[in-house]
Parts: structure tokens; sequence; C-alpha cells
């Protein structure tokens, strides 16, 4: 048992600091989502350029679709290395996955737009078009790496892991040979 701890831990770290690079890949590869400031009775203020735009929408999708990848390559990651599974190293790659989550979706605002959007705003100038900073609209987002991560694992683990021996091959002990 305490192997198996020490494996799970072991993933639950590998597989969520996985989350800095899940991070850097959806601050570089969300759309941007175009805003323009402007100066109403000495306010600043500041509109979407694009109303009718949907890269808002890019930017949940775009975390949904890696975090889905990475969920997929982490349980084909943990598969390989350990075939036999177990329940400490499932519950550590849900947990691992969900701590890889959110700690992409921190270091994604992080790494994108300032999100003082006022300051901006006045640093561009008045009418000049310059991007939103990230942001996850849709917290449900969140658990597509745990979820996807289970999922493989538990297909993979079907498939292809080792099979327990069938108790029921003779139901009713060996027959006696005449």
């Amino acid at each position: 048992m305490k192997t198996e701890v020490r494996e799970a831990a072991v993933t639950t770290v590998g597989v969520a600091l996985a989350g800095a690079l899940l991070g850097v890949l959806w601050s570089w590869l969300a759309p941007h989502v175009p805003l323009v400031g402007d100066l109403v009775d000495k306010n600043w203020v500041v509109y979407l350029k694009d109303t009718e735009g949907e890269q808002a929408i890019g930017v949940d999708g775009t975390f949904t679709l890696l975090a889905l990848g990475f969920g997929a390559v982490s349980a084909l990651v943990v598969f390989l290395v350990r075939k036999r599974g177990g329940v400490p190293l499932v519950v550590a790659l849900g947990v691992g996955g969900l701590l890889g989550s959110l700690l992409a979706w921190r270091v994604g605002v992080w790494l994108g737009p300032t999100q003082n959007v006022i300051a901006h705003a006045k640093a561009v100038g008045k009418g000049v078009t310059f991007s939103a900073p990230l942001k996850l609209g849709a917290k449900g987002a969140l658990l597509a790496w745990p979820l996807a991560a289970l999922l493989v694992h538990l297909g993979l683990t079907a498939l292809f892991g080792p099979r327990d021996p069938d108790p029921y091959a003779e139901p009713y002990g060996s027959a006696p040979q005449v």
C-alpha cells in the first residue's frame, strides 16, 4: 500500500505540474477579444469592438480542447508507466488533472494581457483596439482534464490491462476423470 500511495503522490504532482504547460499554450493559442477605449464625460469606458464576436467563447473552447488533450495524454502516460492501475493511481490522476487545470487557468491569466482594462485603455489611447485579459467564463472547463484522464485511463485499462483470473472457470470444481 505504501508503494501505491507513493506512486499516486508522484503522479498527482507530475500531472499537476503539466498544468503550467497547458497555461502557456492556452495564453498563446486562445483568440484575443478586441476591446476599444473611449473617453466619455472625462471618464474612460471600454467596449467590445465586435459586439457579435465569438472570441470569448473561443477562449473557453480553446482551454477545454487543450485540457481534453492533456487529459488523454496524461492518462496514456500513466497507463504505460503503470498498467496495473489501482484506486490510488486513478484518484491521483483525477486530482492531478484538477490541480493542473487550476494551475493552467492561473498561469494563462497571468501570461495574458493585463487585468487592468481601464489603465490599458488609457495607455493605448482613445479608439485604439487592444486585447481583453484572458478570462475563463465556463468554469466547468476546469473539469475537462480530469474527466478525460479518467475516461481514457478506464478505457485503456479495460482494453489492455491485466486480466484477473476467472473464479468461475470451473463452476462445480474439477470433475472426476473416468
